[in-house]
């Protein structure tokens, strides 16, 4: 455990050295840092025969070991997270369903090609699919011999805020459509305004029954912000349904737009949670994510309204998909489940066993055989193996809520009843050093805060109880309503580390933890800072993203008894900064796959103040010839600094060797910064 001081500010004379010395504090801080100094970074890698302002000191020989799940990811939908997101569907409404099952009904963002004079667009009941019964009936007014434009009429989709297209890759686009004779129907890319079209081919329709068509564009050139259209220059009527168009190549042929994915990947995640948050409440239950509505062939889900985040979702990115995506990720599925409970309507306890059945059906459908009710559907999907289901959260954010107790209990006991080796997780707050009133395996904690109050945050699990349920901290976010910060600040991605470097020390109360939200499409959020931004074509990472890269090798590693202490000397020589600030650091032992499988030690440290720091990092327990300095990871700048599309690599990681061999090292923290060193650890012990 961190071990701390404390001391009253000391304000810096004129007279006294200017020297660079750090309190190290435990009390919470109440003020957020001023805007940091210009500074340039030391271009060596430690900082010899300096007067150093504290001490890091690291017993080798003492450790346990981190959970092998302690980070993760946490996946909402929200913000078209994954529907115009991660899920490589182009087209949106794809099925018209959005405006509801009526006709007329509004199918945004469809468009028109043409006029009143050439085309007529509505909706009818009429589909081939039960669930989906809304189709798309278009009357072509014109005849290419009379009125119609060279270039036809019909419909276009914009996707969710435009198309990426690349020139050479191939695309599937798949349709229903029946006509009232023969038709010729015209499928293109077109850019934007329509005004070039970029590929094309032409379907020959000439049935009244409803047939499938799968054809494959090849782009002649590359637009990002194109669209999809169906046009044609034959007079008669055509109804179309379920239109889909996606990039032959996505992640290993699931379905996952791959630049996503490889962000995704680079946090190396040991858990998923999934679907939600708020999405899988509802704002009423009406229009809660209902898993049962997302399996099966993708034509034939109904999709839903997300009242919450208030965006239609075609659900292409269902259940199976969730769980597959855990699978690809190398992850540990964490199931959240609606537990009867929407913001704004509940079930009753006595009423709630449908509920619980459906859930115990999810369960079955994730690890039954393929032989089993629900296994046997996974298995048509074309994942005959079980997925390894071991974590349901009931609920989210649910506990003050006057039926959760009651209903959670039911979920708790069918649960543990059925599949006993299943973790089950609360939403009842744990660490507020009062006993949950009912069973649970693990309490779910969220919190969005400022920066200093997330700083102080690492302390948080230093006095909670030993015993009983571990913490999953679900969501944690920097959030400053008011300050320009939407994209996500240096400041507050210190402040994250410095929180999950208290995790990381109290894992063994802490189970699991990840970052919230994920992703957001740019123009399209309803909740800011999010890790990572994109749009059609481009992504970057925040600072928080950048950050979290630097724990990707805690999970399963062993924690390292990492003490950090101020000198004496800088504190008599008055050589304190005036305004409070904190240094705090943690240790790990990791096996790195990267270079043979050998033995490293990663020490990391926050600097979080304006100024750079002068520290001694010392290893105890260690045979101090076995350790070779290998390299030096920071993270800094100033404190507003954000990225963007235009800009996305303003603050990102900066790698540089690290030269220090044996088991004293002087360094130099920059200011604002989160700092990791890496050292080969050649002795024999593990």
């Amino acid at each position: 455990m961190g071990c701390s001081l404390k001391s009253s500010p000391i304000s810096l004379s004129p007279q006294q050295p200017q020297q660079v010395v750090c309190l190290f504090v435990v009390g919470l801080l109440t003020l957020l840092p001023p805007p940091r100094q210009a500074y340039a970074a030391d271009d060596h890698s430690t900082a010899r025969k300096r007067n150093t302002a504290g001490h890091v000191i690291v017993n080798v020989s003492s450790h346990r070991p981190i959970p092998h799940t302690l980070f993760g990811i946490f996946f909402e939908e929200i913000n078209h997270a994954g529907d115009g997101g991660l899920w490589a569907e182009l087209v949106a409404n794809r099925g018209f369903e959005a405006g509801g099952q009526h006709s007329p009904s509004c199918i945004a963002p469809w468009g028109r090609v043409g006029d009143d004079e050439t085309v007529y667009i509505t909706t009818e009941l009429n589909s081939c699919f039960k669930r989906n019964k809304v189709a798309l009936r278009m009357d072509v007014l014109c005849d290419k011999k009379k009125d119609c434009p060279s270039g036809g009429v019909g419909i276009f989709n914009p996707g969710n805020g435009g198309m990426n297209i690349e020139e050479g890759k191939r695309y599937n686009v798949v349709f229903y459509a029946r006509s009232s004779g023969t038709f010729e129907l015209a499928v293109s890319f077109a850019t934007s305004d329509g005004s070039h079209v970029i590929a094309t081919h032409t379907v020959r329709i000439q049935t009244f029954k409803w047939k499938k068509f799968h054809i494959h564009l090849k782009p002649v050139a590359s637009y990002t912000n194109a669209r999809l259209q169906l046009t044609s220059t034959v007079k008669g009527t055509v109804w179309l349904d379920q239109v889909s168009a996606m990039p032959q190549h996505t992640y290993k042929g699931h379905g996952y737009r791959i630049d996503l994915m490889k962000k995704l990947l680079a946090l190396k995640p040991r858990f998923l949670r999934f679907p939600g948050g708020c999405y899988v409440e509802g704002t009423r239950l009406m229009n809660a994510f209902r898993w049962k509505d997302t399996v099966g062939p993708w034509e034939e889900r109904p999709g839903h309204y997300g009242d919450v985040w208030n965006y239609w979702s075609d659900d292409a990115l269902g259940y199976l998909e969730y769980l597959q995506l855990a699978e690809d990720l190398g992850a540990r599925p964490v199931w959240v489940i609606n537990n009867g409970i929407g913001h704004q309507d509940e079930v009753d306890t006595s009423l709630i066993a449908p509920f619980v059945q459906e859930m115990l059906d999810s369960i079955e459908f994730a690890r039954g055989s393929p032989g089993s009710k629900w296994g046997s559907v996974r298995a048509k999907m074309g994942h005959p193996k079980p997925f390894d289901l071991k974590h349901i959260a009931v609920g989210n954010e649910d506990c003050g809520k006057q039926n959760y107790k009651g209903n959670y209990l039911k979920f708790y006991d069918a649960i543990k009843q059925a599949y006993p080796d299943i973790q089950v997780i609360t939403n009842c707050d744990g660490s507020r050093n009062q006993p949950i009133d009912h069973p649970a395996d693990l309490y779910d904690y969220h919190t969005y805060t400022s920066p200093d109050v997330m700083f102080a945050h690492a302390q948080l699990f230093d006095d909670k109880p030993r015993s009983g349920p571990k913490a999953f901290v679900s969501e944690y976010a920097v959030t400053e309503p008011g300050r320009t910060n939407d994209n996500g600040t240096l400041v507050g991605a210190i402040s994250e580390a410095a929180f999950l470097i208290g995790i990381e020390r109290n894992s063994d109360v802490v189970e699991m933890a990840s970052y919230a939200p994920l992703f957001a499409r740019v123009g399209s959020t309803q909740w800011k800072p999010d890790a990572i931004f994109f749009n059609s074509s481009e992504s970057y990472g925040i600072p928080s993203y950048w950050m979290q890269t630097f724990f990707i090798e805690s999970n399963g590693a062993k924690l390292l008894n990492t003490n950090v202490r101020a000198s004496a000397q800088a504190i008599y020589n008055g050589n304190v900064l005036a305004n409070t600030r904190a240094i705090i650091s943690s240790a790990i032992r990791y096996v790195n796959k990267e270079d043979d499988k050998k033995n490293y030690i990663r020490i990391k440290v926050v600097n979080f103040q304006d100024k750079p720091c002068d520290m001694r990092i010392t290893l105890k327990g260690v045979n101090p010839h076995a350790i070779k300095g290998r390299k030096r990871t920071v993270l800094s700048g100033r404190a507003s600094d954000q990225n963007s599309l235009d800009n996305p690599n303003k603050v990102v990681p900066k790698v540089y060797s690290f030269n220090a061999d044996g088991a004293e090292m002087d360094v130099v923290l920059e200011p604002y910064s989160l700092t990791a060193f890496d050292l080969l650890d050649e002795s024999k012990s593990n």
